[in-house]
C-alpha cells in the first residue's frame, strides 16, 4: 500500500508516492535526489540527517515519510543554500573555519538557519543548544559557535 503525500520541499510543491514505512531520509535521498542530509548513526543522535519540518529541525532518519503531513514544508540544506541567509550562513561557517570533514556541516547550518529565523540574536548558549542535536568529530564547537555568531551579526548588518 502507498501513500501518497504533497509536501513544499525547497519552495516547490512536490507528491510522493510512499510505500510502506520508509524513512524521510530515503524519500528525499532516493526519489529526490537531494543528498545533502546524510545518515550518520540511523538512530537521531549525530544530527547528520537534519532538515526542516515546518521550520524546525528534525532527524530525517527517524520519521517516517509517509507521518509527514500533506502541505508541509521541508527544507533541506540544498534549500537552505537558494535564500539569502543560507548563503550568509554557509559564508559564514567557511570565513570562521568552522569547517573540517563537511559531514555534519548540512545538519550544523540548518540548525543554525533554523535559529536564526526565530532569533536574530542568539548568545552562545542560545547557538550551543539550538547545535545540541548535531555532533562534530572534527572540530568542537569553538569555531561553529563563532560561525553563528559571525552570519547573525552579518544579517543583521544587512537588515539595516
Amino acid at each position: 500500500m502507498k501513500t501518497r503525500r504533497t509536501w513544499t520541499l525547497n519552495g516547490k510543491t512536490v507528491t510522493a508516492d510512499i510505500p510502506g514505512i520508509r524513512r524521510l531520509l530515503d524519500v528525499l535521498r532516493e526519489d529526490f535526489g537531494l543528498t545533502g542530509a546524510k545518515e550518520g548513526c540511523g538512530e537521531g543522535e549525530c544530527g547528520a540527517c537534519t532538515v526542516l519540518l515546518d521550520g524546525e529541525p528534525v532527524a530525517a532518519c527517524l520519521i517516517p515519510a509517509a507521518q509527514v503531513p500533506d502541505g508541509a514544508a521541508l527544507l533541506t540544506i540544498e534549500g537552505v543554500a537558494r535564500t539569502r541567509a543560507g548563503r550568509v550562513l554557509q559564508q559564514a561557517y567557511i570565513d570562521a573555519g568552522a569547517v573540517q570533514c563537511g559531514f555534519c556541516i548540512p545538519g550544523m547550518v540548518l540548525s543554525s538557519y533554523a535559529l536564526l529565523q526565530r532569533n536574530p540574536r542568539p548568545t552562545e548558549r542560545d547557538i550551543r543548544t539550538a547545535l545540541s542535536g548535531n555532533l562534530c568529530r572534527c572540530t568542537g564547537y569553538a569555531k561553529i559557535v563563532a560561525a553563528v555568531r559571525l552570519a547573525a551579526r552579518r544579517l543583521r548588518e544587512e537588515a539595516k
